[in-house]
């Protein structure tokens, strides 16, 4: 806060304000002391309070209260609502005032009138905001021989310190696993960690974590409100959880006494904070975490990220493998639908094949479940002219538009504008402007006319609504009374549903188009991971990749389920063109709203680093996507030995050098940012 401390002319001020940044404006008035900077704090967190409903002392011996039903038996509803509390209360401590009045069916003067004759008396009493109560019996976890033996080979790793890799393939039971070591955690008085990579994942975790474990299970993770984060916060520094469960964030809680860390789907892109800072990797956060705390760290994944299984297979890490389903179960077939065949053949029922059509009608008549997946929100990616060729871009970005019908808008998913849908090119002027390639809403729409009895879901993010809706599908489609369920990600990490039968997958070429060093094990992990959720409990499932190029080498590893060979195939080209695990990889992103400025501000800082010793750089250069939110956008990439006296004496190099970029005049405005290990 500034506070003026001098009287000051209007002249000076002018003067001051004349300068272009407001920052220099403050520390302009600072330096001629003629205001004063002082810092407050102030307590936003409430409690949350509600009333609760006591029967009053006079009450609580049984001949008053057997006088008091001879009084009440004039006014029938007030007796009634007098018994109804008496239920209550053998159930629950406190009973509720909203509760109360809502079992009983009754309103709000007939328990004023109750408070009138003494009999209730009503308190506002502070309440948990996270609602952790388990009523049910616990389920004890019992281990396969397959499971024990793996779970004893976890043990050994613990022993010698090491970090664990779990790798499973999907279904293998891998939660029991975690569930016996977090067990074992507990029972030594400490506190576990379960990392998952989405939100939309806890649901099943945490019903089968309080199963198993009862009540003293946290929760925390980016949709809930500040003042829920301050109470898991408190209660993870009180030790009133055992276990805490979580999205990346929940490496940060201040665990006190911390056992075990967990970090399930280890492979996952999501465990990787891109924007805003501090960017990091949940996943090598949470190995220092645990090198830190002096915690064992079991790092689970089907579908293991190329660094972790080559860090296994130098002995880094302790590697543990299950190679069976849990079960009956086994591995689903993967069919590939030649999409290009179809279209030659007429087959092509707008983006559905026939012989896709034919397996859905197949598996619901069966009274089975399908999942679809399209790695694509929005109803079309763009829209496009067909006179001549001209395609809405956002204003702010170098990005198209995204055609969501669910709101007829054009939305950016960059910087999240939103505008009409435009009618007339802006281009040629012409009115033959259709939608091209399609989403998770396009899918949903056209298998609702495909099958117009059958009852579909869709499970993105622009469907999450409501802060609880993702719990709502799963748990609706876990009682089956969702037949088709169209998503993107979010489906096929890690949910364990046990009626899927079939699932298709969309236009997997697109999945291959990303310019990225990583596309093709993310494209791999990510069908391996989808085609995991078929045939889980009884393993009679069947995958349907549907493709225009379906002997593409990626696609034919998944249908073989060959991750070994495809681990090997991959690694040998990040050797030849030096990519991790080979090398660390270090991304400069240098923003600025003027073109110019920061291609100049690039360049100079490429020119300062390009005599670093062992080190490769790429660029200055503009991404893909050159301008976001009006920013102009230029990158450098630095591949460095992996050796850590060479990383620490480059990152050291490269902080001194962005730090005289910062002071040089012309540049002191743009904005750099630095990714260690990007992607």
């Amino acid at each position: 806060m500034a506070k003026l401390e001098n009287d000051i002319t209007l002249d000076e001020v002018q003067k001051i304000v004349q300068e272009k940044s407001a920052w220099k404006i403050v520390n302009s008035l600072i330096d001629k002391k003629l205001v004063s900077v002082y810092e407050n704090l102030y307590e936003n967190y409430k409690p949350k309070k509600e009333n609760f409903v006591f029967l009053t002392d006079q009450y609580q011996q049984e001949d008053q209260l057997k006088t008091l039903f001879e009084i009440l038996e004039k006014a029938p509803k007030q007796l009634h609502l007098l018994l109804t509390y008496l239920h209550l209360v053998k159930t629950e401590k406190n009973v509720l005032q909203a509760d109360l009045l809502k079992h009983a069916n009754a309103s709000q003067p007939q328990l004023k009138a109750l408070c009138e004759k003494g009999v209730f008396e009503v308190k506002k009493l502070e309440v948990d905001r996270l609602q952790t109560e388990y009523k049910g019996e616990l389920i004890e976890n019992v281990l396969s021989k397959i499971q024990q033996k793996a779970y004893e080979e976890i043990q050994s790793g613990f022993a010698v310190k090491k970090p664990v890799l779990l790798k499973g393939i999907t279904g293998s039971g891998k939660t029991h696993i975690y569930f016996q070591l977090i067990k074992d955690c507990i029972q030594q008085g400490k506190q576990a960690l379960y990392l998952l990579p989405e939100i939309a994942l806890t649901t099943q975790i945490i019903r089968k974590l309080r199963a198993t474990f009862g009540d003293k299970i946290g929760i925390y993770h980016s949709r809930f409100s500040n003042n829920e984060r301050v109470e898991v916060w408190q209660k993870i520094q009180h030790q009133q959880y055992d276990v805490v469960i979580g999205a990346r964030s929940a490496l940060l809680l201040p665990f006190s006494n911390l056992g075990l860390i967990i970090v399930d789907e280890e492979h996952d892109t999501s465990y990787k904070q891109q924007d805003p800072a501090p960017r990091y990797h949940a996943r090598d956060s949470a190995i220092y975490l645990a090198y830190q705390s002096e915690a064992n760290i079991v790092l689970g994944s089907a579908t293991p990220s190329v660094e972790s299984y080559y860090n296994a297979k130098q002995n880094k890490y302790k590697l543990v493998e299950l190679g069976a389903r849990f079960g009956e179960g086994k591995l689903p077939p993967i069919h590939f639908i030649d999409a290009k065949k179809e279209q030659v053949e007429k087959r092509m029922k707008g983006i559905f094949s026939q012989t896709l059509i034919d397996e859905i009608q197949k598996t619901i008549q069966a009274k089975k479940q399908v999942i679809l997946f399209q790695n694509r929100r929005g109803y079309s990616p763009f829209l496009q002219c067909t006179t001549c060729g001209w395609v809405p871009q956002c204003k702010y970005c170098d990005v198209s538009l995204t055609y969501h019908k669910v709101t007829d808008q054009l939305h950016c998913h960059y910087c999240g504008s939103k505008s009409p849908v435009i009618k007339i090119c802006l281009a040629c002027g012409g009115n033959r402007i259709l939608a091209k390639s399609f989403g998770t809403e396009k899918i949903e729409e056209e298998i609702k006319q495909q099958f117009p009895n059958a009852r579909v879901q869709r499970f993105d993010w622009d469907a999450m609504r409501t802060k609880n809706k993702y719990q709502e599908i799963i748990r609706q489609f876990e009682k089956q009374e969702i037949d088709i369920l169209v998503g993107t990600q979010m489906v096929v990490k890690g949910l364990d549903f046990e009626h899927v039968n079939l699932v298709g997958v969309l236009s997997a070429d697109s999945l291959l188009s990303y310019p990225d060093f990583r596309v093709n094990e993310r494209v791999f992990q990510l069908l391996e991971q989808v085609s995991g959720r078929a045939g889980r409990k009884d393993g009679d499932g069947n995958v349907f990749i549907q493709a225009y190029k379906v002997n593409n080498p990626t696609l034919l590893k998944v249908q073989e389920h060959d991750f070994e060979n495809f681990f090997l195939k991959e690694l040998e080209g990040r050797k030849d063109f030096q990519y991790p695990p080979y090398t660390r990889i270090i991304k400069i992103t240098l923003k600025h709203r003027d073109q110019k400025t920061v291609l100049d501000a690039a360049q100079k800082l490429g020119l300062d680093l390009a005599e670093l010793p062992k080190t490769i750089l790429f660029g200055p250069a503009e991404p893909p996507i050159a301008r976001v939110r009006n920013l102009f956008i230029q990158e450098i990439l630095l591949k460095i030995n992996r050796d850590s006296d060479h990383v620490k004496q480059i990152k050291s190099t490269l902080k001194e050098k962005i730090s005289m970029l910062n002071i040089t005049k012309n540049f002191s405005t743009v904005n750099v940012q630095v990714d260690v290990d990007p992607f």
